[in-house]
């Protein structure tokens, strides 16, 4: 009986690597490569040739833009999704997507197998392997670069030795992972965080401190989701590509962090995220224009719990879903267009407007026709402060007693 596994291919050293180990040292008699888009800059030509030189029976190209687009990347829009504030989840957005189209390919072939190629001290293995059993349950999960732990000088060694072509060098050693939504880069002296990133490894984003004059923008939203950029109606992944251009000249989404993985080390991530850092900071401010004071407050709540969920690789989870439900009921009325001032490392939000909007100018003006009801202050202040004054009598009597 042939033995088969079945790889999350993404062309680069890692799982070129593995695509060989697979057939050496675990004796698979055919390994299938399956490359999957989710809006990643690559070269096809040059991805299948490393994978054929590696020893794949078959590489396959599977397009999921589209889907990871309207699904996990619109849903992390509505949910304002940050990890510890910074991260909008570039790698962890995209992890179900590609995990799920390979269990698809492993389910067809009846394989023995599926195949990452994390590590085990990074957060992919969780994203990756959650959704391999999501979607093909029971099914043999290897992890090569967690069975033994390889270097990356080692792994360029080991390439070079079986003619396998190979973008990284020595000299250029960066892994780099990206999709429509952003990059992110690691290793080489990035590992060292007092050292400023180099712009070498930089492609989405110029230094800030170059940055061409200021510039607005002006996203429309319809259901929480972005639309329109400039009155212009696109696609949602049109949309992220044109600003991730746009934003991206200025510097902004360049993110610099020591990040708390869910392996319970820190480390030092950079990332590009230009539209995304623009597009979170737009839709929360026509959120604030829109949503009550009860609904951003629990919102908020969530928001946070569903970007752990993510970030730890439970995109399956039936707690994800049913955050998911809560946001989309207020994302109803999340609709309206949002000025955004592109400058030097920072988007920021200069006006928003919506027919959905709480914001009311005669109750907030102070000028003159304003009709809020000042004679109804009094005796809201009065109530509320009541618990106040209760608690501080009892300090005063407390005190008196000691």
């Amino acid at each position: 009986m042939t033995r088969t596994a079945v790889v999350a291919f993404s062309g680069g050293l890692d799982t070129s690597c593995i695509v060989s180990w697979l057939r050496e040292d675990y004796g698979f008699d055919e390994v299938v490569a399956v490359l999957v888009d989710v809006g990643q800059a690559f070269d096809i030509d040059a991805s299948i040739a490393r994978g054929q030189a590696a020893g794949a029976a078959d590489v396959l190209l599977v397009d999921r833009r589209a889907e990871f687009a309207s699904d996990q990347v619109a849903k992390a829009l509505k949910t304002n999704a940050l990890y510890e504030g910074r991260y909008p989840l570039v790698s962890a957005l995209s992890r179900p997507v590609i995990a799920g189209a390979v269990a698809d390919i492993a389910v067809e072939l009846d394989a023995e197998a599926v195949v990452h190629g994390c590590t085990g001290k990074g957060n992919d293995q969780l994203r990756f392997e959650l959704a391999f059993r999501a979607n093909y349950p029971g099914v043999t999960v290897i992890a090569p670069l967690r069975d033994r732990v390889w270097t990356r000088d080692e792994e360029i060694e080991y390439a070079l030795e079986r003619g396998i072509p190979i973008a990284q060098t020595a000299a250029s050693p960066y892994s780099i992972d990206e999709n429509l939504f952003g990059r992110s880069i690691e290793c080489g002296i990035l590992e060292d965080p007092w050292q400023e990133p180099p712009e070498e490894p930089y492609e989405l984003t110029a230094d800030p401190r170059d940055a061409p004059a200021p510039e607005e923008v002006v996203v429309s939203f319809a259901s929480g989701v972005p639309v329109a950029l400039d009155g212009e109606e696109m696609p949602l992944a049109a949309l992220v590509t044109d600003l991730n251009g746009v934003a991206g000249a200025y510097g902004i989404g360049r993110i610099d962090m020591v990040e708390n993985r869910a392996v319970g080390i820190k480390s030092r991530e950079v990332y590009e995220a230009p539209a995304a850092i623009a597009l979170i900071e737009a839709h929360r401010a026509l959120e604030d224009l829109v949503l009550t004071k009860s609904e951003l407050r629990v919102k908020r709540q969530l928001e946070v719990a569903w970007t752990d969920l993510v970030y730890e690789g439970q995109w399956f989870s039936p707690a994800r879903r049913a955050i998911d439900a809560f946001v989309d009921t207020t994302q109803d009325i999340v609709e309206g267009d949002v000025r955004v001032l592109l400058q030097p490392a920072a988007a920021t939000v200069v006006g928003r407007r919506s027919e959905q909007g709480l914001y009311a100018e005669t109750l907030a003006s102070y000028a003159p026709g304003e009709t809020f009801p000042h004679e109804a202050a009094e005796g809201f202040v009065r109530i509320a402060s009541l618990e106040t004054e209760l608690a501080a009598a009892r300090q005063r009597t407390t005190a008196a007693r000691a």
